[in-house]
């Protein structure tokens, strides 16, 4: 069992297609009527289909009182992290207190490099990262008086002034979230990054507890605390009864440390299901089944009456299959 002590949480993914622009900023307002904790969207800056993930961000916040918001994940090489850092300290300014940065090294390096952006290689791209949380963090650091300053093979800062503040602590502190799947990668979770965020089509059985003990081994070696690391984990499309749901992700939580769990909707019927069928029920069975430190934040989770019907399915909810992970 692990257990990391988190609040437990629950979020959702919204494809942010341009042509029902309209849909996505509603269905962003009705996961917050849910009950959800987290709205995010993903970041291809190179995808004319799809609204940019900076500019939607901030609309939606403007349309949500208390919902949380991230990219999932953000597009570094094509995202400056001195710019990004500004971006996200003034959505979270902006929202007050609602800002998270998901981030991640980067893929597709055609159609990145077809934007102006730099192809690297894997190694290459690992390295940008890790000096790219270095950038945002030196000038997320308003304590320090003088101008941030950083040297690294990919990025630098040369007497940059720091700032704007996020929302200062306790209020709020901007969580760093890490889209990772390889050690390395994990490594650099663990040493840097507060939060580790997979996606399950991306794991094979084993992989979630593998890559813990990774994240943790570096934490540790690194000074840090390994359960200052929330685990968080992209669902992808559930569909399925809500009791077979619940049952897996209170696996998931209690076997495996995950504390936010995400999961992809592309209409309100789905969205909605989830929260007020598989969430509650969820909830109920961890408590049953003992929790430890986990933390069941007080919601209402609710079927908002503008949620339409959604025709029951019995497929599987979460793919791969519970049984042979951990």
């Amino acid at each position: 069992m692990s257990d990391y002590g988190h609040d437990l949480e629950f979020g959702v993914f919204i494809p942010p297609a341009a042509r029902s622009a309209d849909q996505v900023v509603a269905m962003s307002a009705l996961a917050e009527e849910a009950g959800y904790d987290l709205v995010t969207f993903t970041d291809h800056p190179y995808a004319p289909s799809l609204l940019d993930t900076w500019t939607l961000l901030s609309f939606v916040a403007a349309r949500t009182d208390r919902v949380r918001l991230a990219a999932n994940v953000g597009n570094l090489p094509l995202r400056p992290p001195a710019v990004l850092a500004r971006a996200v300290a003034s959505l979270d300014i902006l929202s007050h207190g609602r800002a998270e940065l998901g981030i991640g090294a980067g893929n597709a390096w055609d159609a990145i490099e077809a934007m102006g952006g730099r192809r690297l290689d894997p190694g290459d791209s690992v390295e940008a990262l890790e000096e790219g949380i270095h950038v945002i963090r030196a000038l997320w650091d308003v304590g320090e008086r003088d101008g941030a300053r950083f040297e690294g093979t990919h990025y630098r800062l040369a007497g940059a002034r720091r700032g704007p503040a996020p929302v200062p602590v306790p209020v709020h502190d901007i969580s760093i979230w890490v889209g990772a799947f390889k050690p390395r990668m994990q490594r650099l979770v663990g040493r840097l990054a507060d939060g580790w965020l997979p996606t399950v089509a991306g794991l094979k059985p084993g992989d979630l507890s593998a890559g813990n003990a990774v994240i943790d081994a570096a934490a540790t070696q690194a000074g840090r605390e390994p359960h200052a690391i929330r685990r968080l984990l992209n669902l992808g499309a559930v569909e399925g009864p809500a009791r077979e749901t619940a049952a897996e992700l209170a696996g998931l939580a209690l076997e495996d440390g995950i504390a936010t769990f995400i999961v992809s909707v592309d209409d309100p019927g789905a969205m909605a299901d989830f929260a007020s069928e598989v969430a509650p029920a969820f909830e109920r069975r961890s408590r049953r089944r003992g929790c430890g430190g986990w933390v069941f934040r007080r919601r209402r989770w609710q079927r908002p009456r503008s949620a339409p019907a959604r025709r029951r399915t019995r497929r599987h909810p979460v793919r791969p299959r519970r049984s042979g992970w951990g």
